[in-house]
C-alpha cells in the first residue's frame, strides 16, 4: 500500500481511538457520580423510615405510661398518622423528590407534636416504678435506633462528600503570556507590560449551573504575589488574588481569559499561575521567563 495513504490512514485511526476511550471515560464518571446521588438519596429516604417507625414506637409506649383515656385517644390518632405517612414513604422511590421532600417537612411536624406530648405527660406525674422500668427499657430501643440513624447519617455524609467531589470545577489548558506595549509577545519579563492568562473550565455534568467567581494567583520568582487589590477565601484564610473574573457556568466548557497590568519591574524566573473556584484550587502550572 503506497505510504502516502497509509500514515493519514493510521492518523485517523488513532485520533478516532483516541476520541473513543475520552468518550468511554466521561460517559463512566458521569454514571459513577449519578449511581453516588441515587445511593446518597436512598440512603436519605432510609433514614426518615427508620425515623418514623421511632415515632410511632414512642406514641405505642407512651400510651403505656397514662390513665388518661383522652390523652390516650389522641395519642393513637397521632400514631395512626404517623404509620400512615411511614407506609407512603415506603411506597416511595428514592428519586421522586417532590414527595421526599414533602414527607421530610411532615416529619418535623410529627416530631415537633411528639415533642409536645412528651412534655404534656411529664407534667402529669403520674408514672409508678414500673413504668419508669418500661421507660428505661424504651430509652434502650431508641438509642439503638438513634445508633443506626447515625450510621446511616454517617454513610450519607461520605457520599455527599464523594458527590461534592465529583461536582468540583477543573482548569486545564492554563496559559501565561507576557505581552509588550504594542501588545505583542515579549521576549524578555523586563519588557512586559500587560501579563495574560488563559484556561479553559472544562465540562461537567455534575456541577452545578450560575454564575461563579474565577481567582487567579501569580507567584513571582521571589515569592511574592502580583496583587489584584482583593483577597478570596481557601482553606480557611484569607489570600490575596491577582485577577478574578465573573463567568455563567452551565455545565458546558467555559474559555476565560485574564489580564493584569505591570506597574512594577518583574524578574526573569518561574511564575506560578493558580486557579480557584468555589473555595477550591482547580489548576495550576508553572512557567519559565526570560
Amino acid at each position: 500500500m503506497n505510504k502516502k495513504i497509509v500514515i493519514p490512514l493510521v492518523v485517523v485511526i488513532l485520533a478516532l481511538t483516541a476520541g473513543v476511550v475520552y468518550l468511554f471515560v466521561n460517559l463512566n464518571q458521569q454514571k459513577q457520580a449519578n449511581e453516588d446521588m441515587q445511593e446518597l438519596a436512598a440512603l436519605d429516604k432510609k433514614e426518615m423510615e427508620n425515623e418514623y417507625e421511632q415515632f410511632a414506637r414512642q406514641y405505642s409506649e407512651m400510651k403505656t405510661q397514662i390513665n388518661n383515656d383522652s390523652i390516650v385517644a389522641q395519642l393513637t390518632q397521632e400514631q395512626l398518622k404517623t404509620q400512615r405517612l411511614l407506609e407512603e414513604l415506603k411506597r416511595l422511590k428514592s428519586t421522586d423528590a417532590r414527595e421526599i421532600a414533602r414527607l421530610k417537612k411532615e416529619l418535623a411536624t410529627v416530631r415537633a407534636v411528639l415533642r409536645s406530648y412528651v412534655l404534656e405527660i411529664d407534667s402529669l406525674n403520674r408514672l409508678n416504678e414500673t413504668l419508669v422500668q418500661e421507660n428505661t427499657r424504651v430509652k434502650g430501643q431508641l438509642a439503638e435506633s438513634n445508633r443506626q440513624i447515625e450510621g446511616l447519617s454517617s454513610e450519607k455524609a461520605t457520599l455527599s462528600e464523594k458527590v461534592a467531589i465529583a461536582a468540583q470545577l477543573d482548569a486545564t489548558n492554563i496559559a501565561m503570556k507576557a505581552k509588550n506595549k504594542r501588545g505583542k509577545e515579549a521576549k524578555k519579563m523586563k519588557d512586559c507590560k500587560t501579563i495574560e492568562v488563559s484556561f479553559a473550565i472544562t465540562k461537567n455534568v455534575t456541577a452545578s449551573n450560575g454564575i461563579r467567581t474565577v481567582y487567579v494567583r501569580i507567584t513571582t520568582p521571589t515569592g511574592d504575589v502580583l496583587d489584584g487589590g482583593g483577597t478570596f477565601g481557601y482553606e480557611n484564610r484569607m489570600i490575596n488574588y491577582s485577577m478574578r473574573k465573573n463567568i455563567e457556568y452551565t455545565g458546558e466548557e467555559v474559555q476565560v481569559s485574564t489580564y493584569w497590568s505591570v506597574a512594577e519591574f518583574l524578574s526573569a524566573g518561574n511564575y506560578t499561575v493558580s486557579i480557584f473556584a468555589d473555595g477550591n484550587m482547580i489548576g495550576s502550572r508553572t512557567f519559565a521567563f526570560n
